[in-house]
């Protein structure tokens, strides 16, 4: 063990010590408390009706910029040294961080510049853009994202905060199973989407130090199954651009951060076909009124896929963000429909 922000830091074959623990995310909490919303828990009897259980929805999509990212990005942008934030910041993201580092970056007067796919959705560019952010485009399939932010940051000098492998993105992205189990007792389960593990493993963090019973799923899609495949056989796996509706989830392996993190905290994993994804969607748009983009809505779609035994439970469901092109949307829901 090592004593580190007054807690004991346990050892791990993947890194020396933990390298988020609960304090950090008290922390962070307090860091971002009034720049980021406490996003409302909401229940829905359609859900408990589908599910078997009784469904506490943590909805991500009423965030700041429409996803829970602005909670770890805020937190890590306010953390840095005048010197860091004088130089600027750079990223790289299909979306949603994007959105909240250049959001974190206006509200802070930090300069940034995000890396982007030249085939991120185009309502996440446009976001991105609008809050004042510079982005450069690359073509994912000939070009590494993490090289190509490597060498630009040496290049420019600037202050790489990547989407996910971060203990400040890790501990701000907490916040979110924080405010879950403090606003709901006695969880039977906890399902988190799962693209590169930031938010899995602090929504973990939380809920083990609030509640240690509840049992924590992380879910992911079946073509990007990764952090599944990493958290079951103990090394770390990769996946190469997968072809999943998700595109929050098509991050190519678990942190340096997370892996470890995720194998320490959280109790199971699963996956789930995009088609089981469109009908969560469909179920949230219809039933709740609420738009959650196609990786907001994999953990419902895992709770409503009977891979766990919901059964009778108190179910908690974070719905990670809803930044969806509407006629994508409108789309995938044609292609998916059920004669």
């Amino acid at each position: 063990m090592i004593q580190q922000n007054g807690q004991e830091r346990a050892m791990d074959e993947n890194t020396s010590y933990a390298p988020v623990v609960f304090s950090d995310i008290l922390s962070a909490a307090e860091r971002i408390a009034g720049k980021a919303h406490q996003t409302q828990i909401a229940t829905s009897q359609s859900i408990d009706t589908a599910s078997g259980a009784t469904v506490f929805i943590k909805p991500e999509n009423f965030q700041r910029t429409g996803a829970f990212k602005f909670r770890g990005a805020y937190n890590a942008m306010s953390r840095l040294s005048p010197a860091e934030q004088a130089a600027g910041v750079l990223t790289f993201s299909s979306g949603n961080h994007a959105q909240a580092i250049a959001l974190s970056g206006r509200l802070l007067g930090i300069r940034t510049t995000i890396i982007m796919p030249d085939d991120a959705p185009l309502v996440k560019k446009q976001a991105t853009e609008a809050y004042g952010a510079e982005i450069i485009s690359y073509d994912k399939h000939v070009v590494s994202r993490e090289e190509l932010a490597t060498r630009i940051a040496q290049e420019r000098q600037l202050t790489l905060i990547p989407p996910y492998d971060h203990p400040h993105v890790v501990a701000g992205q907490g916040t979110v199973g924080l405010e879950l189990m403090q606003g709901v007792s006695n969880l039977d389960f906890l399902f988190v989407p799962c693209g590169g593990g930031g938010l899995l493993s602090g929504c973990a963090i939380a809920a083990k130090a609030l509640q240690p019973a509840c049992h924590v799923v992380g879910v992911e899609p079946a073509t990007a199954d990764d952090a599944t495949r990493s958290f079951y056989s103990g090394t770390l796996q990769t996946v190469t651009n997968p072809d999943t509706i998700a595109d929050g989830a098509r991050t190519p392996y678990l942190g340096k951060i997370t892996f470890p993190l995720v194998r320490t905290h959280v109790d199971s994993m699963i996956t789930v076909e995009d088609s089981e994804i469109v009908d969560a969607m469909k179920l949230l748009w219809n039933r709740t009124k609420m738009i959650i983009e196609p990786t907001g809505a994999m953990s419902l779609a895992g709770v409503l896929s009977g891979k766990m035994d919901v059964k009778g439970c108190r179910v908690g469901v974070v719905l990670s963000g809803g930044n969806v092109d509407l006629i994508s949307a409108l789309s995938l829901f044609s292609m998916h429909h059920k004669a």
